[in-house]
This record gives C-alpha cells, sequence and structure tokens, in this order.
C-alpha cells in the first residue's frame, strides 16, 4: 500500500547565506538510509564548502543557477537542467545570481553529514 509523507523535516544547511532544506525523504523525515529527496532554496550569494560525498548525488534546478565547481572546472546548471555528480568527486555548490536558485536533490545511499565529506573550513 502506497505511504503518504505529509510533510517534509526542515533541515539545518551548511553554507553562508544559509539555504533552506526540506528533506522529504531521507534518514532525518522517513528513516531511510537508501536514499534521500530534498528540495533546496539558496539565496543569491550562498556558498557551501567544497566536499567529496561518499554518495551519488542527482540535482534537478527548478529556477535560477546553480553553480558547481569541480576539479577540472565549473558547471552552470539552469532552471530544467540536471548535474549528476559520483561518489568520490569534489564539488562545491554556490547560487551567485540575483535570483538565488531552487532545486531537488535526490543522493544515493541518502545523505549524511559525515557521508558529505566536507572540506575544513
Amino acid at each position: 500500500m502506497p505511504t503518504l509523507i505529509p510533510r517534509p523535516s526542515r533541515v539545518e544547511a551548511a553554507g553562508t547565506p544559509p539555504k533552506l532544506i526540506d528533506e522529504y525523504v531521507g534518514r532525518v523525515n522517513t528513516g531511510d538510509s537508501r536514499l534521500s529527496v530534498a528540495h533546496m532554496r539558496s539565496p543569491s550569494g550562498w556558498v557551501e564548502p567544497g566536499q567529496t560525498p561518499a554518495f551519488d548525488e542527482y540535482t534537478f534546478v527548478l529556477r535560477g543557477l546553480l553553480c558547481v565547481e569541480h576539479r577540472d572546472g565549473r558547471l552552470d546548471v539552469r532552471a530544467g537542467q540536471s548535474v549528476q555528480v559520483a561518489a568520490g568527486e569534489w564539488v562545491r555548490y554556490s547560487t551567485p545570481e540575483a535570483e538565488g536558485a531552487e532545486y531537488i536533490a535526490v543522493c544515493l545511499p541518502a545523505f549524511t553529514l559525515e557521508a558529505a565529506n566536507r572540506d575544513p573550513e
């Protein structure tokens, strides 16, 4: 039988200025460790520390621009586009444009702070 997920859980975000993360599926909201699905809303000028995650991450941009820095350069991911980051790849996300960005992130396995392997600040 299908299970209704009535609302997400707000999760604390890394980076400045703060972004909003609402997890629909994952360790926090549903106790699922297989994957996480989160709705992100990042303000203009948001930058997160670099990381080398131990999970695959798929991101679909709904609005704005999400910049993805990587070892060989930078990808600009705009509304209607997606990006895949494989486990073990170094990346740093940011939203430099005036409108910020809104996007959906799916992590396999589910996101954990420890598995994000963030760079020391």
